[in-house]
Formats: C-alpha cells, sequence, structure tokens
C-alpha cells in the first residue's frame, strides 16, 4: 500500500497508529497532532452529512445522527473530491444499521433529501410553454402517441411510508404529530427556478413518468399506470406535472399510424 493510502486508512481508523515518518515544524509530537487532525476529518465529513440530511437528523436526534454518521464515514469515506456528492450511500447504510430499525421510514427519508441534493444540481431546461402544451392538444387523435420529456432535475421516490408528510411537516408545513408515517407516499422531486420542491404523487403517478423516462408515448405510459393502479386519473396526472414544470419537452410524429 502506498503512503498516501496509508496516511487516508489512519485517518478514519482510530485503531490504525500514526503513520511513520511523520514531523512537524515546531517539533511538537506528530502523533498528538495527527490525532487533532483526524478527529477534524472525522468531524468535517459528519458535518457535511448532517448539512446534507437535515430532517433525518431531526427524526433521530443530533446525538445519535452523529455517532450513526461516524461510523457511516470511517466504513464508506468519500471517492470524490466534491462533498456536495458524498452521502449518496447512507439511506442503504441505514437500512443496515441495526439501531436505527426503530425508525423504519429513516432510510427513505434519507433518500428524498439525497434526491433533493441532486435536483438542485441537475442541469437546467425550459418547462413547457402553453403554446407548446395548446399545440400538443390540439389534435386528440395523436395524443397517445405523443412522446413526453421531463426535467432533468425529476425524481419520483415510492415509499410504504409517508416521507413527503414527515419531510413537509419539518419544513413547518403541517403538524407532525398528526402524520402516520406508515402511510405510503410518492415523492415528486423537481427543481423550479432554483427551489426544490416536495410534491406528493397520487398513485400511478411513479409509472407514468417511468415510462416517460424509458422513451414509451404517452399513450403506452398511461396504459401501464392504468394497469397497476384502475382508478388512475391522466388528466389529473398531467394537470400536476405540467403545473410544477416537470415536463420539458413533447414530440408528435408527423403522420399518425393506419
Amino acid at each position: 500500500m502506498s503512503d498516501q493510502r496509508l496516511f487516508a486508512a489512519a485517518l478514519l481508523n482510530p485503531d490504525v497508529p500514526c503513520p511513520d515518518g511523520l514531523t512537524a515544524w515546531n517539533d511538537s509530537d506528530p502523533t498528538r497532532r495527527f490525532a487533532v487532525y483526524r478527529n477534524n476529518v472525522i468531524v468535517s465529513l459528519i458535518d457535511a452529512l448532517a448539512d446534507t440530511f437535515p430532517v433525518t437528523q431531526e427524526l433521530v436526534g443530533e446525538e445519535f445522527f452523529r455517532a450513526m454518521a461516524g461510523v457511516f464515514v470511517r466504513q464508506a469515506p468519500p471517492t470524490s473530491a466534491q462533498l456536495v456528492e458524498y452521502g449518496e450511500g447512507l439511506p442503504t447504510f441505514i437500512t443496515q444499521f441495526e439501531p436505527a430499525s426503530t425508525v423504519p421510514y429513516l432510510a427513505d427519508v434519507a433518500r428524498l433529501e439525497m434526491l433533493r441534493i441532486r435536483a438542485f444540481h441537475a442541469a437546467d431546461a425550459d418547462p413547457l410553454t402553453p403554446e407548446q402544451i395548446t399545440q400538443a392538444l390540439a389534435d386528440p387523435t395523436r395524443l397517445p402517441l405523443l412522446q413526453v420529456g421531463c426535467h432533468p432535475s425529476l425524481n419520483v421516490l415510492n415509499s410504504r411510508y409517508a416521507i413527503v408528510s414527515l419531510w413537509a411537516a419539518h419544513q413547518g408545513i403541517g403538524d407532525l404529530a398528526s402524520v402516520n408515517p406508515a402511510l405510503p407516499e410518492i415523492a415528486l422531486v423537481i427543481r423550479v427556478g432554483l427551489e426544490v420542491q416536495v410534491i406528493a404523487l397520487p398513485p400511478g403517478g411513479d409509472v407514468l413518468i417511468a415510462g416517460f423516462a424509458a422513451g414509451l408515448p404517452l399513450g403506452e405510459a398511461a396504459g401501464l399506470a392504468i394497469a397497476t393502479h384502475p382508478d388512475f386519473d391522466l388528466t389529473a396526472h398531467l394537470a400536476l406535472l405540467l403545473r410544477c414544470g416537470a415536463l420539458s419537452s413533447f414530440s408528435l410524429p408527423t403522420e399518425v399510424p393506419s
């Protein structure tokens, strides 16, 4: 193992001794200085996770979160110099972290917060204009063949838990005491301008959007959603997606197949 790898491994493992060959400019004890540096590195990474997952931390308390994050940091150190990308593995880690098992929705809340980070840093695109929408809806015979493009920041999370309500309550929207975490919810995450929004998506919306992402035309994507949820309302879903700027392009075939 190279000297750099040995140094990095020692930084994240308090059981590993100070690497050989270190010296201090003022003749102080390099072992003590390395211990301080190691602690600062761990604390900085934990702070970065706390910034990325504020609601996750609030759900379990700062002390528990920082202890859990400390274990995660030592097991999964950053692989990129961009700390904004750090923490993608935390939701999966939470599902395997036994002390967190009493909060079964914690991992999905963390997934939601990670999607918000991705949405914020995603590429930009103009939402559909009213003129584009009017043109696309003008000929009902071609509507099932409509190809729909989603905004680059759009993501969907289908959860067994009330992740949208839990997240909203921690933003001061609604009463946390009235939230039943056991009620399933689908979260739509979208950046509108510079603001990332979290919106509750009715059942079937995740199937519809997955169909769009797979390149299916509107008719086929809607068909899959209806097959999954017989009460699926295509008009209501399209209205919601258009209202929040989640759709960025429509394209129609030049000819209607016979």
